[in-house]
């Protein structure tokens, strides 16, 4: 059993990631799992890279670094964003890969017994089918940790589905069970600066919001998708939290 933090999309904060999960850090029991888009938009893209380089030479047991779509440019698919990494960054980013430090996917089991599967974007029904319909949240990690090309690089994989359109209205619409719950960044169905929703009334009736933590959660059949990206924007976000499931177990 441990404490593990899933952390958003940090989009180039330092700041903001330092000085929340610095302190948590300090508990040896502590496993972090951060959701990609380390990188772009914010004001220090190379301090955030240096600060998860430091926690993932530390050893195995504490970071957990998956891959998000802005960082998917350096390593397969093509560049968007207008300002690139420094060529020393860029490279860091593509040896995280090659060791396997950068993954697609986790899984966890919570305290209460319920399986997430941890991912960039959320897994829709598609692209969950397209991996041959796991049942569970471990083998459906471990399936996308092998990347799985073309779905790895799919505009509506794991690493840029849209929450509201591309997840939750799939597998609202499939007929299927949902097999597991997800935590996911990359998007949201709120705007948090102006409290409003920007999602379709089926899934907002699904749904709450924590406004201080900005989290987002929707509830689709028996299980949850936990949206966790705090949208830090170009400044940073003036609250925000990460998820805290104390005595869980990571099982990928």
């Amino acid at each position: 059993m441990a404490k593990i933090v899933i952390v958003g999309d940090v989009g180039g904060c330092a700041d903001q990631l330092i000085a929340v999960i610095g302190p948590m850090l300090e508990d040896p029991g502590t496993l972090v799992i951060q959701v990609g888009d380390l990188i772009d938009r914010g004001p220090d893209s190379s301090a955030v890279l240096a600060f998860v380089q430091q926690r993932l030479d530390a050893g195995p047991g504490g970071w957990i670094q998956l891959i998000g779509n802005h960082e998917s440019q350096y390593l397969g698919s093509e560049p968007f964003w207008p300002q690139q990494l420094t060529p020393g960054n860029a490279e860091l980013l593509r040896a995280w890969w090659m060791k396997e430090w950068l993954r697609v996917a986790a899984a966890v089991r919570t305290a209460e017994g319920e399986e997430l599967l941890i991912t960039h974007a959320g897994l829709s029904v598609q692209a969950w089918q397209d991996l041959g319909a796991p049942v569970t949240a471990s083998t459906a990690a471990d399936l996308l940790n092998t990347r799985p090309e073309p779905l790895l690089w799919n505009d509506r994989g794991p690493l840029w589905a849209e929450a509201g359109p591309d997840v939750y209205q799939s597998w609202l619409d499939a007929g299927v069970p949902v097999p597991f719950s997800q935590v996911h960044g990359h998007s949201t169905i709120v705007n948090y600066r102006r409290e409003t929703w920007q999602c379709g009334e089926r899934i907002r009736q699904r749904s709450t919001v924590d406004w201080t933590a900005r989290h987002t959660f929707t509830r689709v059949g028996g299980c949850r998708f936990i949206g966790v990206d705090p949208k830090h924007g170009t400044t940073g976000a003036a609250t925000w939290s990460p998820l805290i499931l104390d005595d869980a177990v990571l099982l990928t």
